[in-house]
């Protein structure tokens, strides 16, 4: 994702910055919404696995990238407390 772009994007709830999901903690998350235990913040099911994510600097939110674009509707933000064993 372009620098720049990063730069002015912030999380819609808490207004902090937002980094790019290493691959890592993405694969985590993705194996847990393969087990169906990832709810969203409008409490519906994430179905579909994360190609590319932003999280928040604190670590709590995830929000999907569709296509190179961020989706940043907290009714889709993914709460990372769901997630056990997830690297900062």
């Amino acid at each position: 994702m372009d620098k720049r772009l990063l730069d002015i994007l912030c999380c819609p709830l808490t207004r902090q910055p937002l980094l790019p999901l290493s691959a890592e903690a993405r694969d985590i998350i993705n194996r847990a919404i393969a087990a169906g235990t990832i709810k969203r913040g409008d409490g519906s099911v994430q179905e579909q696995p994360l190609r590319a994510a932003l999280r928040t600097r604190d670590g709590k939110l995830v929000y999907r990238i569709a296509d190179g674009i961020p989706v940043l509707l907290s009714d889709e933000s993914i709460s990372t407390a769901q997630v056990t064993d997830l690297p900062a």
